[in-house]
């Protein structure tokens, strides 16, 4: 992975906002959260808060990850919203391509992650130590050596759907960290937060939030 961190200048996305939520269209390339050092300083929470100054973090995608990220206006809206995420009840789809074509139309892995420590922040699978990690996955089309998949994650470790995908033997395509050859030769990580379904903090109503990938 490049150490050079160019994030991308396009306004933000703001998909839905009201005084306890605001759901933003993460881009690729923009960190979440700020990194360690002033060069790592500009991220969407940030961005978010020079709008919105009450924007409180709830979860995090990977910086070359983009899609539907949800953030609290208020505390309570924030413990709200974690405690969702905690206790999965809150329901993620991405959309991802990856290398060559995938064995059968679905399935799901159930492969225990830990972060490989010389190799950090790289993850992987680790049977004695790891912790469990559950994905659901279903073939949506088939192209040239590669397949576009829908990954439904049960569980929320980090690079969990870029080590799983590695484990089938199917890296995604332009990922930094898993992919090697000319499955890495590309403009950008494949994969992108297609769609979140959570219950509003304030009445519990349920909501479904999506946001297209461009890829």
């Amino acid at each position: 992975m490049s150490d050079a961190y160019n994030p991308p200048s396009e306004p933000l996305e703001i998909l839905h906002e009201d005084a306890h939520i605001i759901l933003v269209n993460k881009p690729s390339g923009l960190l979440s959260v700020p990194g360690k050092g002033e060069h790592l300083a500009d991220c969407l929470i940030s961005r978010l808060q020079a709008v919105f100054p009450t924007a409180l973090l709830v979860h995090r995608l990977d910086r070359d990850t983009s899609g539907v990220m949800v953030f609290a206006q208020t505390p309570a809206a924030q413990r709200h919203l974690g405690l969702q995420f905690e206790k999965r009840m809150t329901k993620k789809t991405y959309v991802a391509r990856v290398y060559g074509d995938v064995e059968g139309d679905e399935g799901t892995v159930d492969l225990p992650l830990i972060v490989d420590w010389p190799n950090r922040p790289k993850q992987m699978v680790d049977h004695e130590n790891g912790k469990p990690a559950v994905t659901e996955w279903k073939v949506i089309k088939r192209g040239d050596n590669e397949t576009r998949m829908r990954l439904m994650p049960k569980t929320g470790r980090s690079h969990q759907l870029r080590v799983h995908m590695l484990a089938l033997g199917h890296p995604i395509l332009g990922d930094p960290f898993y992919a090697e050859g000319e499955a890495l030769a590309f403009p950008r990580l494949m994969l992108h937060s297609e769609e979140l379904k959570l219950k509003h903090p304030e009445d519990g109503r349920g909501l479904k939030f999506r946001a297209k990938a461009t890829f």
